[in-house]
């Protein structure tokens, strides 16, 4: 018995990966891709100001006119805003790391994928900066007028910029992630799949 020659692009047996995708630059594909990239973007914008919201405020107190000093030098303020935004970064990796992988990389493969990645990065930029934005105008108005003695809070600041790889790195595992989950079965049948055999010159 003789083997038929593999079928080009089928794994072997003993486990051989399928093939990659090809990559996809057509319309459609590059047209999904920014819009992945506009909608993480956007997405960042909303984290931002939830950021803004959800994160607590060091106490100021005015020591002289223009100047402010912390009322507690020990606050754990800073350090629970900076944790803040690193949950909202992780949430809004995932959320847009599964979205983006449904919405476009299932589909088109590459490019998607590196429009989730522009969207991702350009989204905890516009976190960080929308977020200590919020409330910045209405800061420097109390400081220029409060009298010594008076209270006011201190404006959000990212102090670990660490924090803004979360969003990215989030994003693409997630999406990865579906990707590696959803080929499974196929490498696994690819590579379970018996072997044809022809007839030799004797058989009927």
């Amino acid at each position: 018995m003789s083997e038929l020659p593999p079928s080009p692009g089928a794994a072997r047996p003993g486990g051989a990966a399928a093939p990659v995708r090809p990559f996809d630059a057509s319309p459609a594909a590059a047209g999904v891709s920014l819009a992945i990239a506009a909608g993480t973007a956007l997405l960042g914008l909303a984290a931002g100001y939830l950021w803004s919201l959800a994160a607590p405020r060091a106490l100021l107190v005015m020591v002289s006119p223009g100047a402010a000093d912390l009322v507690r030098t020990e606050t754990t303020a800073f350090i629970a805003a900076d944790l803040i935004f690193c949950l909202i970064a992780l949430a809004g990796g995932v959320i847009s790391g599964a979205l983006g992988y449904l919405l476009g990389v299932r589909r088109y493969g590459p490019l998607p994928m590196a429009g989730l990645l522009a969207g991702a990065l350009a989204a905890a930029f516009l976190a960080r900066w929308a977020g200590e934005q919020a409330g910045l105008a209405g800061f420097h108005h109390l400081l220029a007028t409060l009298p010594a003695g008076g209270h006011l809070r201190d404006p959000l600041t990212l102090r670990a910029t660490g924090a803004m790889a979360f969003w990215p790195l989030a994003a693409c595992l997630t999406a990865g992630g579906m990707e590696a989950f959803a080929t499974r079965g196929q490498h696994r049948d690819r590579a379970g799949r018996p072997v044809l055999a022809a007839p030799g010159p004797g058989a009927p």
